[in-house]
């Protein structure tokens, strides 16, 4: 089934790609802006600059009377003296999200808290960039804010900055999302421009001029210098060639707004990936890896806190004996090794649909989007073998020491081919299995969709201990296989979930003949209990829901979790 955002609602129209809006930038400091200062060690000098006097975009005309341009400015914030790094985490649903910022100044490691309602989820800092266009008579036409997600490397200043950055990719807009890091290199820049693709900017054909400038607050917050570039814009006429005028490095909000097929992924718009993944060494600066967060390699990783968070959002993890010494490829699993933890979050991107993808004309589908997350320490790893002429892989779930050692082995039921277009792909078995239940918690209906290929589609909680911030399999294409694979590994790293959308019948609920009233979607992760975990008493999350209206045009209500409004 395709991942979230396959609704057709939420589907962003093709444009063509001859569209351009022209862009000219000429920095330059506001009168009256002070010079900056030298900062004290271990903290980040901040910057906003334009990359070029001229820039230039498309505008387009979408479907729906869509129109307008993608506001993409060219800016970027720039990091020097010591690396940016922000830890954004909530104790809890019931609890707000609290940003600090970590200052490193050699071993010394100190935490700076952000004012109260600094931030409010964790797709970055709200309206960190105000944007003001003037037409080309001087009059102001559409004054803009945007938000900054750190998480969007974009280029080093000099070449003696890190050769890569090891903070994560993106930022993530996963609902129910526990913890992040966001964070620059030093050395390094970050794009900063309001680009929202599903809001595009309507400006006719003409030239502008726009003014750039970092909000106050967090020039005081950061010391950041009151610089405004000021920039010329001419927009220009979309052609008629047709295509979609993605730029090549998209910001990192939500993978799957684009995806209408399951193997769509890695666009913009993902919760915690970003396109464009590209992997090497880690940076000069970046600490040392546990060898545990990645099964395979080691790769950038930190951990900033050992606490996990549960499914009810609670933060307490259960406590891991030091890991067995056992040879490798040894069969069954040392008693002590560290184990994943499989965790469910609540539904959510609930409605109800008639006659979308497949679905039965005239009879009414609860559709949802489900995530199921893996809290450490360790990761989840499936590896399935085929037999010749077999039409199942046997799968395999393999164990690694504290030092990344295989050590063990152990049977986990199957892997199947799914022919269907948009999948094509291996599924392992009995990931997860959705319900929906009545309002004495009895099943009512049970979703046929419990096969699933595993990727790291989400970031949910980048501060749990050996959270791998760079992924390598976040998307189909690296995880699955093909049709005449002999063996396929699979892998939920410590951190990440995966996010399954469920808008086909037989994964959907059929709700055409049920009375209205209260109901309970429930997601179980590891339902067979066929994968070995450190905990298997979190796996089960329910979401209420209240239906209402008639057949044919039934509604559905969901009432918030805690503080989090996301139905």
């Amino acid at each position: 089934m395709t991942r979230q955002h396959h609704r057709k609602g939420l589907q962003r129209a093709a444009f063509a790609a001859g569209a351009a809006l022209t862009v000219v930038a000429v920095a330059g400091a506001a009168p009256g802006a002070g010079a900056a200062t030298a900062s004290p060690p271990g903290t980040p000098k901040l910057k906003l600059i334009a990359a070029s006097k001229a820039v230039t975009l498309d505008r387009y005309d979408g479907e729906g009377g869509s129109a307008g341009v993608y506001l993409d400015l060219g800016t970027y914030v720039t990091v020097d003296n010591a690396p940016l790094e922000l830890k954004v985490t909530r104790k809890s649903y019931k609890d707000p999200v609290v940003a600090q910022q970590i200052l490193r100044n050699g071993t010394k490691t100190t935490t700076k808290t952000l004012p109260a309602g600094t931030v409010k989820d964790f797709s970055g800092l709200p309206g960190f960039l105000e944007v003001s266009i003037k037409n080309a008579a001087g009059v102001e036409v559409r004054k803009t804010q945007g938000s900054f997600c750190p998480n969007n490397a974009s280029g080093r200043l000099r070449p003696d900055a890190p050769a890569t950055s090891h903070y994560p990719e993106s930022c993530s807009t996963n609902p129910f999302t526990l913890g992040s890091v966001w964070g620059v290199e030093k050395g390094w820049a970050s794009n900063s421009s309001t680009v929202d693709y599903d809001a595009p900017v309507d400006l006719p054909v003409g030239e502008y001029t726009a003014k750039v400038s970092v909000a106050k607050k967090y020039r005081d917050l950061f010391g950041i210098p009151n610089d405004q570039p000021t920039i010329k814009v001419t927009v220009r006429q979309e052609s008629d060639g047709g295509g979609v005028g993605l730029r090549s490095s998209m910001s990192s909000h939500g993978a799957h707004d684009m995806a209408g097929m399951e193997g769509m992924k890695g666009m913009e718009g993902m919760p915690g990936m970003a396109a464009g993944h590209h992997y090497g060494p880690r940076g000069a600066d970046a600490p040392t890896p546990s060898a545990l967060s990645h099964a395979l390699e080691a790769r950038g990783l930190t951990h900033l806190g050992d606490g996990a968070g549960h499914t009810d959002g609670s933060r307490i993890a259960p406590a891991l004996k030091a890991a067995a010494q056992r040879p490798t490829g040894r069969a069954g699993a040392p008693v002590n090794v560290p184990k994943p933890d499989l965790r469910s979050l609540p539904a959510w991107d609930i409605a109800v649909t008639d006659g979308e993808d497949g679905d039965a004309p005239g009879k009414d589908y609860l559709a949802f989007s489900a995530n199921v997350w893996n809290a450490g320490p360790a990761p989840l790893v499936v590896d399935g073998f085929r037999k010749p002429g077999a039409e199942l892989m046997d799968s395999y779930q393999y164990f690694y020491d504290a030092k990344g050692k295989q050590v063990g082995y152990a049977p986990a039921g199957t892997m199947e081919w799914d022919p269907r277009v948009g999948h094509e792909h291996w599924h392992f078995t009995d990931f997860a299995s959705y319900r929906l239940l009545a309002a004495d918690q009895h099943e009512i209906v049970k979703s046929g969709k419990e096969a699933f290929c595993l990727a790291n589609t989400d970031a949910i909680d980048y501060t749990v201990k050996n959270a791998n911030w760079h992924p390598n399999n976040t998307d189909l294409s690296t995880a699955c296989g093909q049709q005449n694979s002999i063996s396929v590994r699979e892998v939920l790293d410590v951190g990440s979930g995966d996010t399954y959308t469920q808008y086909r019948p037989g994964q959907s609920f059929d709700i055409t003949d049920l009375p209205n009233g209260t109901y309970y979607i429930q997601v179980i992760a590891n339902p067979a209990n066929r994968l070995q975990e450190t905990n298997t008493k979190n796996n089960v999350s329910l979401r209420k829901v209240v239906l209402g209206g008639a057949q044919g045009a039934r509604t559905v209500k969901v009432p918030p979790v805690d503080l989090i409004d996301a139905p």
